[in-house]
């Protein structure tokens, strides 16, 4: 069984997590060869683990065996994620079980199921598709609403509203299959960008009961981050980081950079509102002026005037003590020596404003120096200067010499 199952993941995670639409959006397509790489490793160490015939295997009497260590545990048996990844097998299991709930006929089960497994393993499908669709294959209920979804996915999903016309038939669904078709709905309008319609749809979504918990939590985590919902979407994907060496990598690498990026947010930063900008964007980009936007929008402004004010006060803060430790320093003051001027004072001495006039012209000497002083400070001046500038200056020099 081991073996078996060893091989179904080194031949299906490729196919059912990496070629996928959602790879060229969220990462990129070498990622499929460092997931191969792991389970090739993962399949190695399990079929290298078992000893070979003419090894020696020790028995150990049941008084003298000791509890093994947790260092020495084996890891792949055991995992502290409190939700569960299922393999391609156990979701044909749970279709049977959503099908069988349903009152279908055991024979056509047996196709649906089939119908999954060669989605995933040949026609390279994602999991949650496959099993979307070999569902609504044998239900007319789900394949009329898949229609609709696949025409008119905003107005199909808000029909899912409780107030909505699906509303009832969606929650009428055998648990899986209710889970299944919110967790997919909830996926294309995240990458549709509508988040505001996505959380309703899957934001009860029990991962336990999903058939690809791992897809309901990374776009739910998603969109509780575009959406600045911090605590659930730190919450989500975590949950997801949990099984972070089993979860395709470009879930597991987009989840860490999303929860480094949205754990050091500061309510009413100037990051906070420059996430709120965009979202204003976005909702602008999408056409909607709507009530909700204007809201967003109203939510821009005040915090950018708290903001401002916050930084006025602060400004205000550092001038008056400043100014305090300039008074308290003019006090101490008692060799009658002055302080400085103060740059915002305007200055309170009187006086005439009298100078003594110099005549000052070329016959008293000013400026005179000697010849080779005054050559050297030529060529100092017309050192940089274009030729024709160099020139002039020599010619001003020339003429001036001739007239004294």
């Amino acid at each position: 069984m081991r073996i078996r199952f060893a091989a179904a993941l080194w031949t299906l995670l490729p196919a059912s997590f990496l070629a996928s639409p959602a790879m060229a959006e969220i990462g990129p397509a070498s990622e499929l060869a460092i997931v191969s790489a792991t389970a090739k490793a993962s399949f190695s160490s399990n079929s290298v683990s078992r000893p070979s015939r003419s090894e020696s295997v020790q028995i150990i009497p049941e008084s003298e065996a000791q509890p093994l260590e947790s260092g020495q545990a084996n890891d792949g048996l055991k995992s502290n994620a409190d939700w569960p990844l299922r393999d391609s097998d156990e979701m044909a299991e749970q279709l049977r079980a959503a099908l069988d709930a349903l009152g279908v006929a055991p024979d056509l089960m047996d196709q649906a199921t089939e119908s999954f497994l060669i989605g995933v393993q040949r026609d390279d499908m994602e999991p949650l598709n496959a099993w979307v669709d070999a569902a609504s294959a044998q239900f007319d209920v789900l394949s009329e609403m898949m229609r609709r979804l696949n025409g008119d996915l905003l107005t199909t999903a808000r029909g899912m509203d409780p107030n909505g016309p699906d509303y009832a038939i969606v929650e009428s669904m055998p648990n899986e299959l209710r889970a299944a078709l919110r967790t997919w709905i909830g996926r294309e309008l995240v990458r549709a960008r509508y988040y505001d319609e996505a959380l309703p749809i899957f934001a009860e979504v029990d991962p336990m009961v999903c058939p690809d918990p791992a897809t309901l939590l990374f776009y739910r985590g998603a969109c509780y981050h575009a959406q600045l919902k911090i605590k659930d979407s730190l919450s989500d994907l975590r949950r997801l980081l949990q099984r972070k060496d089993q979860i395709p990598a470009r879930y597991a690498r987009t989840a860490e950079m999303m929860v480094a990026d949205i754990k050091p947010l500061k309510k009413d930063s100037l990051d906070e509102i420059s996430r709120l900008m965009s979202d204003v964007t976005r909702r602008l980009d999408l056409g909607r002026a709507d009530e909700a936007t204007k809201d967003r929008e109203q939510e821009v402004i005040d915090k950018l005037t708290k903001l401002i004010d916050k930084i006025e006060e602060e400004q205000q803060k550092q001038q008056q003590q400043q100014q305090q430790q300039s008074a308290s320093g003019n006090g101490g003051q008692s060799d009658g020596q002055a302080s400085p001027m103060d740059d915002s004072r305007i200055a309170g001495a009187n006086g005439q404003g009298d100078a003594d006039r110099k005549k000052i012209d070329d016959q008293n000497g000013w400026g005179n120096l000697p010849p080779a002083e005054r050559q050297e400070s030529l060529q100092q001046i017309s050192r940089d200067l274009p030729t024709h500038y160099r020139e002039a200056i020599e010619a001003y020099f020339r003429k001036l010499a001739t007239q004294k």
